[in-house]
């Protein structure tokens, strides 16, 4: 058997392997000054709670939401347990809300609650809570379209309505109370007009069983709202479409002791939405 070969590379030169070091150093040296920056100058290193807070909240007074939230952050972050950190947490989420930023606002307030559930500043937290899911996003068109409230997404009134409910039966006497039932008030009309546009929808697609549960959910959960006018009426209707006749009689007597001058049975429905509503094309 041949015996087999082998090559070797050649040898280099003191001279060769110093400069292959040193052109490797320098392309570490590149990489990793590319891939660095400066530290940015912070000029409120050095600041103390009381400093950082009242910075904050001037900032705050002239709608600049972006420097408040650095400074109300930085209270939180650098100071957690001073006298400041609570109030520049509230703070925070106030400027998260008026900065159009509803889920980071919730999630501050939230936070806030588990954190310090004795803070005296409790029944403000709840009021600001209800305030920032009071009008969702969808909202901001409404005056274009002339939509109903009724025909939105009510998941965040509802979590409006469940902060206002909280601030009511725990702080009757706070000085945001009043406010907050004329809130109340507003959601509650609101979550059964919801309903019943949902009723409605059912109706109109003949789904008169879906229709008729909806609509009675008006009448037993929104008592004394003037959605149950309507929403008696499509349980009438849906009933009459069912063929149940005495159901039907039943619930048009009641209609009528209801709302005695009601135009609903002679005339039905008024046109649902205006030309601009995107909802009169579904």
């Amino acid at each position: 058997m041949d015996r087999a070969t082998f090559s070797f590379p050649p040898i280099l030169s003191l001279s060769h392997v110093i400069s292959r070091v040193l052109l490797m150093f320098a392309a570490l040296a590149l990489i990793s000054g590319c891939g660095t920056k400066a530290p940015e100058y912070d000029p409120t290193a050095n600041w103390n709670a009381e400093r950082l807070f009242q910075d904050g909240k001037t900032e705050m007074n002239s709608a600049n939401w972006r420097v408040a939230k650095e400074r109300f952050a930085a209270v939180e972050a650098r100071f957690p347990f001073g006298v400041y950190a609570q109030q520049a947490q509230i703070n925070l989420a106030y400027c998260q809300w008026k900065d159009k930023e509803p889920e980071l606002a919730i999630g501050t307030l939230t936070r806030f609650q588990q954190q310090y559930p004795g803070n005296p500043s409790m029944d403000y937290v709840l009021y600001l809570k209800g305030l920032v899911n009071f009008t969702p996003p969808s909202a901001v068109f409404a005056s274009f379209t002339r939509q109903n409230p009724g025909e939105r997404d009510v998941r965040a009134l509802r979590q409006s309505f469940a902060a206002f409910t909280e601030l009511v039966q725990q702080y009757p006497e706070s000085r945001y109370t009043p406010d907050a039932r004329k809130r109340l008030n507003w959601l509650v009309n609101t979550m059964a007009e919801n309903e019943m546009t949902i009723a409605r929808f059912y109706y109109d697609r003949y789904a008169y069983v879906a229709a008729i549960s909806r609509a009675q959910s008006v009448i037993t959960d929104y008592q004394g709202v003037p959605a149950a006018e309507p929403a008696l009426y499509i349980m009438m209707m849906s009933y009459e479409k069912l063929g149940m006749t005495d159901l039907r009689n039943d619930t048009e007597r009641v209609l009528l002791q209801n709302f005695p001058k009601t135009t609903l049975i002679t005339k039905g429905f008024p046109d649902k939405y205006s030309a601009w509503n995107p909802l009169r094309l579904f």
